[in-house]
This record gives structure tokens, sequence and C-alpha cells, in this order.
């Protein structure tokens, strides 16, 4: 992905963005969250000051259509509040600016207040509607079981805490140690996982009476979670061909091309288990020096 004169205008963020279709990518919710997360990364610090103006008006394009698309669905909207602080924080720094604006030329900064204003319009404009009472089952008529069913697949403990705040049930749900010891071991390996009980002085203790919650919180507090599990879909990087994409949209792999490259690949030492390698946001942009 370095940049030279021959292929600069193939791996710039913004051709990048456009070769990779990130603004349809909002509408699908396998990779909603992963271009949210890039967003927000870009919109805070100097990430979108940096950037050419045509990849500027590519991304202001991309959180106009996260606006549209959660006043659509009426989800995430909690995602698109935090994108719109963010932005009104990013107006009011530009605005006090007295020598000129580093966003770009002066038409270029009032294309980009129009879009940032039609943004908070949308979102301020947003009403959550009740389903009608003829659409069933809603989710306080499942059984318990399904109830726990569905939280067993929250894989972010703030996600947990929101719904805890939900609903009673949920929240005696929620509070069952099963649901932060499925969620730990999702998240930490055992060796982390001992780490920890040997640190809070657990690991004689019998399972049923560990706290899961706090043994979680410790877990999170020293090891981080791992970002690549938040997301439903996360980019991909071939080490074979050096290729960024979307698993479940595929890349034109050169070992589909040419069968023998990955015997010669292992031939000269350079084998890897694992040819693909999951791309956080944040690992998205270093690629291109932001």
């Amino acid at each position: 992905l370095k940049c030279t004169r021959e292929i600069a205008g193939f791996n710039g963020l913004g051709e990048a963005v456009r070769r990779l279709d990130f603004r349809s990518s909002v509408r699908d919710g396998r990779r909603f969250n992963y271009v949210c997360a890039l967003l927000r990364l870009l919109v805070s610090g100097k990430g979108i000051t940096s950037l050419p103006g045509g990849a500027q008006r590519l991304l202001l394009q991309m959180l106009e259509e996260v606006a549209t698309y959660v006043s659509d669905s009426q989800q995430n909207i909690n995602v698109l509040r935090g994108l719109v602080q963010q932005l009104r924080a990013l107006l009011n720094q530009e605005n006090q600016k007295c020598w000129g604006k580093p966003l770009g030329s002066q038409s270029l900064w009032a294309e980009h207040v129009q879009t940032i204003q039609r943004i908070q319009d949308i979102a301020s404009q947003i009403e959550i509607k009740e389903p009608g009472p003829n659409i069933r089952p809603k989710l306080h008529d499942l059984p318990e079981e399904c109830v726990r069913e569905i939280i067993l697949r929250i894989t972010d403990y703030k996600d947990l805490e929101a719904s805890a705040s939900a609903w009673s049930l949920m929240a005696a749900l929620i509070s069952e140690q099963r649901v932060w010891r499925e969620l730990s071991h999702y998240h930490f390996t055992k060796q982390q996982i001992d780490v920890v009980l040997e640190k809070m002085c657990l690991q004689d203790t019998k399972e049923q009476h560990r706290n899961w919650q706090a043994i979680y919180h410790a877990l999170r507090k020293m090891y981080g979670v791992r970002e690549e599990l938040q997301y439903a879909e996360i980019l991909a990087f071939c080490r074979l061909c050096r290729c960024l994409f979307w698993p479940s949209a595929g890349h034109p792999c050169i070992v589909d091309q040419c069968p023998d490259f990955r015997q010669r690949v292992q031939e000269a030492g350079n084998s890897n288990s694992n040819e693909t390698q999951p791309v956080p946001p944040a690992k998205f942009l270093q690629y291109f020096s932001l």
C-alpha cells in the first residue's frame, strides 16, 4: 500500500473507500458498526482536516448516508448521535479559527457546513415509532428462554448494561452469571482468564460461586477487548496478494489465478497459516498514514 507515482491514484483513502464501497456498506447490517467506527476516528482529532477535498466530501456523504439509514431503520440512534456531537464540535472548532479554513477553500467549507447541517436536521427529526398492535410477537411477548438466548448473543457489555435499564426481565437475566461467563470466554483466552482469577484469588473457588461480571470487567481493564470481535464483519487483508477486501464479497486472489504461487511462497519460507488478517478501523487508517 506504499504510495508511488505509478499507483497513487489507486491507493489513496478516497479511492480505497470508493472501491470497497463503504457508502453502500452503511446499509449492510454486518458492516454498519465497522464503517461508523471508521467515521468516528476520521471526524475526531485531525483526521478529516488532513484529507484532500474530494475525500472530505466523500466522508461527509457517508455520514449523511448513515443519518438517512438510521432515520429509515430507527436503529443505532445512539451511534448517529455520537457522530453528530463530533461533527458539531468540528464545526465549532473550525469556525473559531481566525486565519482561513484548513478544511479547504471557502466554497468547499460552505458545502461541508450545508452537509453537516442536513445531517443534524435528520438526527433531530428522528422519532421512535412503536410497532403497531398487529405486529407480533413483540419482545415482551417472547418466553424468558428466548430472551435469554438473545442476550447471550450480545457481545458488547455496554449493550448489555443498556438492555438491563430498558426492561426489568432483561435486567434480571443480565444479572445471571452465565451471561458474563459466556462473554468472558468469548473475548478472552483461558490463559488470560486464569491470570485474572489468580489475581483475584478465585482460582480455587467453584465456578458457580464466582462473580463473572466482576471478572469480565477485570479482564477488560487488563487486556482490553479484541476489536475484531466487536463487528459482524471486519475488513480483511490478504497476505498473499496484499489486497484489502470484505470477507463476504471475497477478492480475486493471486493464488486463484496462479495455483503454483502458494507453493513458491512456501518454498521461500514465507508460509503463514493465516493468509488473511483482520483490519480494525484504526489499522485501516494507518495504511494511509492517518
